[in-house]
């Protein structure tokens, strides 16, 4: 099966994952006894050892505490694991079980993308769990949770809902306390799988309490391609410290970014009056600050996660229809997904927590929109709001849409922080544009 996928990947430079290719594997002949998608949810509560209750919630993390003694004091008291120790396949049998289809079904007969993006993070989650297996005891130790989605790329226009859905994945590259998890999805076609998307994510290890770093099993490589993968990884991580870096938080924009900037502030000046303060609108544009919508969540235990706290996917899931919904107002008609990324996880949103999103258009070309959502959490009685992701879309429509015009100083930054996520994911795919449902 490793030789396949080698000879597979060196075809197919924009799929880098171990394993059995999608697109050689036939429905007759997958293997028995893969995992579903409710088997890996129940496989995580069984490895955590969550509570089937809410109530029952305290006396559980207290019996997690006692894991404490189970974590290393260093990574040199682990076994190095292969990439292949943590390789795993889920199938999501839309096709097979059609009662499983209402959940990811869409007006437009097609899968809810928000569902998936709750499926990869619950995924990403048990290939780590599979990398950092103690097999002295049936609880793990770790907590592992998502720090980044680092990029999801896109391949196919529609996904249907009355096909079968294969999910693969394993570590591809290790830290101390983080790893990088790299998923594809693909989609069962005349009984052969074809590819949908690929992710990267990239998780950390905590302690039982999810309170500080633990360390992880180190990676041990035993191909080239092995050596490829890995080194990606290192590539990432210099990349997402050179992006952070660069932030318009931390850095005023280039020279060129400056004068796009001033261009912009000039073609909304009032021609018939000599003033700064007069603004009009140029044609076939729109304020940015007239893009915006919002939404609000009162965090349910229905929510919650392994660890108690609210479900990483729900908060993606919730932000991309938010996102959609944003893009498909703005452009008055259907939008496509192209691609999302750099989604970070700033702190965890508890139980009970007001949840807001916000969302607006921060950048157009043609018939691409940029979206940029922000959540922040208050806990009900205070007025304190922190934030806890900001998450970053690219949609397609069929008609060019309007530009969008910053009217502040606060305004200008998301712009140029839109065109930069939108250039970069344009950079990524250069050879021909994906979009999806």
């Amino acid at each position: 099966m490793w030789r396949a996928a080698m000879r597979f990947r060196a075809l197919n430079k924009g799929w880098p994952i171990l394993g059995r290719s999608p697109g050689q594997e036939t429905f007759n002949n997958r293997t028995k006894g893969t995992l579903n998608m409710e088997g890996v949810r129940h496989k995580l509560r069984e490895i955590v050892g969550i509570s089937k209750r809410w109530s029952d919630h305290v006396k559980v993390m207290e019996e997690r505490k006692l894991l404490h003694a189970l974590l290393p004091k260093s990574q040199k008291e682990l076994p190095p694991r292969r990439m292949k120790d943590s390789y795993t396949e889920v199938i999501l049998p839309l096709g097979t079980q059609p009662m499983l289809r209402e959940k990811y079904l869409t007006v437009y007969n097609c899968v809810r993308f928000g569902r998936i993006l709750e499926d990869l993070d619950s995924l990403g989650v048990l290939i780590c769990y599979t990398h950092t297996k103690i097999d002295s005891g049936k609880m793990s130790p770790f907590s592992i949770v998502t720090a980044l989605v680092d990029k999801i790329d896109l391949c196919k226009k529609v996904i249907s809902p009355e096909n079968d859905i294969k999910f693969i994945g394993h570590v591809s590259w290790v830290g101390k306390t983080s790893m990088e998890v790299k998923m594809q999805m693909c989609q069962l076609y005349d009984t052969v799988y074809h590819p949908v998307l690929n992710a990267t994510f990239v998780m950390v290890a905590r302690d039982p309490e999810n309170k500080g770093p633990a360390f992880i099993n180190p990676l041990v490589l035993e191909s080239p391609e092995e050596e490829e993968l890995f080194k990606q990884g290192e590539l990432n991580k210099g990349k997402r410290i050179a992006s952070t870096t660069a932030s318009l938080l931390k850095m005023a924009p280039t020279a060129e970014e400056r004068l796009a900037v001033h261009n912009m502030f000039l073609s909304t000046l009032d021609p018939r009056t000599i003033s700064f303060q007069s603004r009009v609108l140029p044609p076939d544009s729109v304020w940015m600050e007239d893009t915006k919508l919002k939404s609000l969540h009162i965090c349910q235990p229905e929510e919650r996660n392994i660890f108690n706290r609210i479900f990483g996917g729900f908060l993606m899931r919730k932000a991309f229809e938010l996102g959609w919904a944003t893009a498909c107002h703005f452009a008055g008609s259907r939008p496509f997904l192209v691609a999302v990324d750099d989604i970070m996880f700033q702190r965890p949103v508890e139980i009970g927590s007001l949840l807001f999103f916000a969302s607006q258009v921060c950048f157009t070309e043609k018939n691409h929109i940029q979206v940029r959502v922000h959540s922040e959490v208050s806990v009900p009685g205070t007025k304190e709001h922190k934030t806890t992701n900001v998450f970053h879309f690219t949609f397609l429509v069929e008609k060019e849409v309007p530009a969008v015009i910053p009217k502040t100083y606060g305004d200008s930054m998301l712009y140029l922080d839109g065109q930069r996520h939108f250039m970069g994911t344009m950079h990524e795919k250069a050879g021909g544009t994906a979009i999806i449902q």
